[in-house]
């Protein structure tokens, strides 16, 4: 959020992510580097292709479910996955009784995935945004849905232009500074037909501010009949910078 960072009397660029600078905290490192663009592109297109050997070759079939790797689970939450894993066996020995099988129903053997990020970069975007040949609409595929940041959000702004031109569903940041009317007129700009499903308001107001800001928001939103995904985001607005300059999370 600051486009400075300073530790120990020395001032640079801020870490904007690797597909800006570098997070050590030297000149070099924080210098914007137009390559790391393409290189985000390609472990980005990696990553994907990763999940999806993992989500269609067999890894997340059903019949596994007590192989999959539970140790960065809490011991509490294990125990409550075991049970549930449990009664999913019974289902799929009831379904093999029937002649439905992994063998003849790759829901059982597959699983679908969906990606998203936050649509900063707009020339990023713009460069993967595409014309559906079936449709003649235009997607951004390099995300299933992209959202727009709380500082980013201004209805006379280059993002907001950006994803009102676009298919893919739309997440939008609200933050303590939301102005529940412009958030409206946001919303007829992105979403004019009112269509289920297209957008998601994603809450970052802080613990501390949140009894004070939602309420408002959501009694302005329902008031206006608007068609919204209501998803929280615990971690923004939360955070802290502590001593040795690390922004971090109290939990």
């Amino acid at each position: 959020s600051s486009d400075k960072e300073k530790i120990d009397g020395i001032e640079l660029e801020s870490y904007k992510g690797d597909i800006i600078n570098g997070i050590g905290f030297t000149e070099s490192e924080r210098l914007p580097d137009p390559s790391r663009l393409i290189q985000a592109y390609n472990q980005s297109a990696s990553t994907l292709n990763l999940l999806r050997a993992f989500s269609q070759g067999g890894y997340a079939n059903l019949n596994k479910i007590h192989q999959w790797n539970l140790n960065f689970v809490e011991e509490e939450k294990t125990n409550k996955f075991s049970e549930i894993a449990d009664r999913i066996d019974e289902c799929l020995g009831f379904m093999k009784a029937c002649g439905i099988n992994d063998g003849n129903a790759r829901q059982i053997n597959e699983t679908e995935f969906f990606t998203s990020h936050e649509a900063l970069l707009l020339e990023y975007e713009e460069a993967l945004t595409r014309i559906d040949s079936t449709s003649g609409k235009w997607y951004d595929v390099s995300a299933h849905m992209l959202w727009v940041g709380d500082r980013t959000r201004q209805l006379d702004g280059a993002h907001i232009e950006f994803v009102r031109g676009i298919e893919n569903p739309i997440g939008i940041k609200v933050g303590p500074t939301t102005d529940e009317g412009e958030l409206v007129k946001i919303l007829d700009l992105i979403n004019p037909e009112n269509e289920e499903g297209k957008i998601t308001l994603i809450c970052r107001m802080g613990a501390d501010k949140i009894d004070s800001h939602l309420p408002k928001i959501i009694q302005k939103i329902t008031s206006e009949g608007k068609k919204i995904v209501w998803a929280c985001d615990p971690m923004h607005g939360n955070t802290i910078k502590s001593n040795t300059g690390y922004k971090t999370r109290p939990v």
